[in-house]
């Protein structure tokens, strides 16, 4: 059955809106016209005009517009995102529009599933955006290819591994859904590691890279940290290793376990590649309860957009936007239209992990 949701229109007396809306909803032959709950008060008006002029008459239903925390749904509020250039368009990934979800990466089974959830009311309330961001994680882990990216890399060297040599290693694609097969992925003396997965003075339960520890490179050997390098700074700029050639595959044959498990990416066959890290819009849960004094752009999220440069595995250079990527334990991501031969961009759509709950927490 037809349905027609209405919008918010200006008119010079508002009669005039009551009166056109049912016309039109009666010509078009719409059986329910779906409004927000500021048209109840109008609901009266709309079919008197419907009965009196003797029209088909349609049904109108009035129910909760949907307000998701830490943004704002009101087109006038989000046209003025847009004009005063706090955001890149109507299609800017932290924008809650289709074309800016899309963008980002959410998908529509994900969407769906998130109406679903919700449900229709009849009481205004705010839903929080982590179920939002539930729905698309439930979705992309079950159809984003898995693949290897470091955002903030530090070069690792093996020493004991054999220079010059390039070895392909198998990659599970997706370990969900064993039909999308399995890739390459190359792997040489040097690699790099996120900054972030080593650390020379490790606390208690740090299991991850550190001097004298060894922890498993995915896919890959077990390595142990025998030195570092450092720059005039002090700064780390080399992390030296062993490997252990038994333990192809991310095992040893002697029983030995490790309890860190680290992505990398290979320093020579790396592809680099712009990343941009989207967060909430807005610092305050609901930016439209202002502080007096207070306008809703006062609460912008100034981290909400970092742009930055990774490398990631040469698998990459095939991506495209019909499909969705996980990048190993850090997140979720999608191809951006900015990409081109030159250069690729990816958007991250959602972080593993609820970051936001934790912190709230805290």
């Amino acid at each position: 059955r037809d349905v027609a949701v209405t919008g918010v229109q200006t008119c010079a007396l508002p009669i005039l809106y009551d009166y056109a809306h049912g016309q039109s909803d009666s010509i078009e032959k719409i059986t329910h016209s779906i409004c927000t709950l500021e048209f109840e008060v109008h609901r009266p008006l709309y079919d008197w005009f419907v009965k009196e002029l003797g029209i088909y008459a349609p049904q109108q239903i009035e129910f909760a517009r949907l307000n998701l925390s830490y943004t704002v749904m009101s087109k006038r509020k989000l046209l003025q995102l847009v004009k005063e250039n706090y955001v890149n368009g109507w299609d800017d990934p932290r924008m809650p529009t289709i074309c800016g979800l899309r963008r980002r990466g959410y998908t529509p089974e994900a969407l769906r599933n998130f109406a679903e959830v919700i449900g229709v009311a009849k009481r205004d309330n705010v839903i929080d955006v982590a179920l939002l961001e539930h729905c698309v994680r439930e979705d992309l882990n079950k159809k984003a290819f898995r693949v290897m990216a470091v955002l903030n890399p530090v070069k690792l060297v093996i020493d004991n591994y054999p220079e010059e040599t390039i070895e392909m290693l198998d990659a599970i694609n997706n370990p969900e859904d064993p039909e999308m097969g399995t890739r390459q992925i190359p792997f040489s003396k040097e690699i790099f590691i996120e900054k972030d997965d080593f650390m020379e003075n490790p606390p208690k339960k740090y299991f991850r890279l550190s001097p004298g520890a060894e922890v498993r490179l995915r896919y890959a050997y077990f390595v142990k940290c025998t030195h570092v390098v450092k720059d005039a700074y002090g700064d780390i700029s080399e992390i030296h290793c062993t490997y252990d050639p038994a333990s192809r595959g991310g095992n040893s044959p002697d029983g030995r376990k490790v309890q860190g498990t680290i992505h990398w990416v290979s320093a020579s066959k790396g592809v680099q590649a712009e990343v941009r890290l989207y967060d909430r819009l807005f610092v305050k849960e609901n930016p439209d309860d202002a502080e007096e004094g207070k306008d809703f752009k006062d609460y912008l999220n100034p981290e909400s957009l970092k742009v930055i440069t990774a490398v990631t595995e040469p698998y990459l250079k095939q991506a495209d936007n019909t499909l969705k990527y996980q990048f190993e334990r850090i997140g979720y991501f999608c191809f951006d239209k900015d990409s081109n031969k030159e250069k690729l961009v990816f958007n991250r759509t959602v972080t593993l992990k609820d970051s936001w709950t934790k912190q709230a927490t805290k």
